[in-house]
């Protein structure tokens, strides 16, 4: 097992049709003013940002992240992250009886130096940090949606 990869999987069903939450999700610039652990987000062009991501854990992961596919009609948002972890993510939305089902998929390898000496200890409590901070993002789309 390679203690320094990642496969994260979330799911967040939202009250609102699928284009809003995709039309949402596609301005990544506009991320830190409802998912509080999104800190920063610099564009550099059209396809390409650099992020910088803190959550409950004393520590920020910087990563440039370049779009690779948008596709409206399908619902997916898909890019290459790479800097303090390398790997994709990939957002599919689809509708979800009234609403919409967001699909949150990623795979990364973990670069910074400091995760990778605790790869094997600190693995459970990174884990549990993610999932913490993909409930806040649910919840803070849920509240920003209701303003759009």
């Amino acid at each position: 097992m390679d203690w320094n990869r990642y496969r994260f999987h979330s799911l967040w069903r939202l009250p609102v049709a699928p284009a809003v939450v995709y039309a949402a999700l596609e301005r990544v610039e506009d991320y830190p003013r409802w998912w509080r652990q999104v800190r920063e987000v610099n564009r550099i062009d059209d396809s390409t940002g650099v992020v910088r991501i803190r959550s409950l854990l004393p520590y920020d992961l910087t990563v440039t992240v370049r779009e690779t596919r948008r596709d409206p009609a399908a619902g997916v948002l898909e890019t290459t992250v790479s800097g303090d972890i390398d790997g994709w993510a990939r957002w599919t939305v689809t509708a979800d009886g009234t609403g919409s089902l967001a699909r949150y998929e990623q795979v990364v390898d973990v670069s910074k130096p400091l995760l990778r000496r605790f790869a094997v200890p600190g693995r459970p409590v990174f884990r549990a940090n993610h999932w913490l901070m993909m409930r806040a993002g649910r919840r803070g789309l849920a509240g920003h949606l209701t303003t759009v």
